[in-house]
C-alpha cells in the first residue's frame, strides 16, 4: 500500500459528505442528512452499544464506518429502490473495488469487516446494524420534532429490527425524549 492509495480512499470517503440519505425525501425532507452525517453518529452509537454489550469496540466502529462506504460509488438507495435493485451485490462489488489498492493486509481486514457485517452472525455485526437502525430512528425523531411528522413512520417498523437489549432500551427512551433538551439545559440567558 502506498500513500497515494490512502489519499484516494480518503478523498473517495469525502464524497459521502455530499451524498444525501435518499429515504428522507419520502418524508418531505428536501435537504436531508448526508451519508457521512449518518455514518458518524452510527459509529458513536456503535461505540456505546459495544460498551453496553461488552463487545469488541474496534470491530463495531470499523463496521459502522465501512458499512456505507460503497455509497460513494453507487449513491444512497432508499427502501423503495431496493425493491427493484440488487443492492447487496452492487455494494459488494463497489466495496471490493474501493479497497483493492490498499495493500493486502488492510484490504483483507476491511473486506473481513464488511463480510462480517453483512453476514450478521456475530455480536459485533449485530451491534453495528443496531447502531445503523438506531441512528435512523434518532434522525426520524429529530425530523419529526422539527416539523416533518411523516418521519415518525420510521418508528412503525424500525424498533422491531433492533436485536440487542441495549439498542432496544435506548430506542424506548428515545421516543419520549425531547431532542432539544440537551442544549436547553446548558444555555443560560441571564446576565
Amino acid at each position: 500500500m502506498d500513500n497515494a492509495s490512502i489519499l484516494n480512499f480518503i478523498f473517495e470517503a469525502g464524497i459521502l459528505k455530499r451524498v444525501k440519505r435518499s429515504g428522507w425525501w419520502m418524508t418531505g425532507v428536501s435537504n436531508p442528512e448526508t451519508v457521512a452525517d449518518h455514518s458518524f453518529r452510527t459509529a458513536l452509537l456503535g461505540y456505546f452499544l459495544a460498551s453496553l454489550e461488552n463487545a469488541d469496540k474496534y470491530k463495531v466502529l470499523m463496521m459502522c464506518l465501512m458499512a456505507d462506504m460503497p455509497e460513494a460509488r453507487i449513491n444512497d438507495q432508499h427502501k423503495v429502490a431496493n425493491r427493484y435493485l440488487n443492492l447487496r451485490e452492487a455494494e459488494k462489488n463497489a466495496y471490493i473495488d474501493q479497497v483493492a489498492s490498499l495493500g493486502e493486509n488492510i484490504k483483507k481486514e476491511l473486506l473481513d469487516f464488511k463480510e462480517e457485517y453483512d453476514a450478521q452472525a456475530t455480536i459485533e455485526s449485530i451491534i453495528a446494524r443496531d447502531a445503523d437502525i438506531l441512528e435512523c430512528l434518532f434522525q426520524a425523531k429529530e425530523y419529526s420534532d422539527s416539523g416533518f411528522p411523516v418521519a415518525k413512520k420510521f418508528f412503525r417498523k424500525g424498533p422491531d429490527n433492533l436485536k440487542t437489549k441495549s439498542a432496544r432500551a435506548l430506542c424506548e427512551k428515545l421516543s419520549n425524549t425531547d431532542t432539544t433538551l440537551w442544549w436547553e439545559n446548558i444555555s443560560k440567558f441571564d446576565r
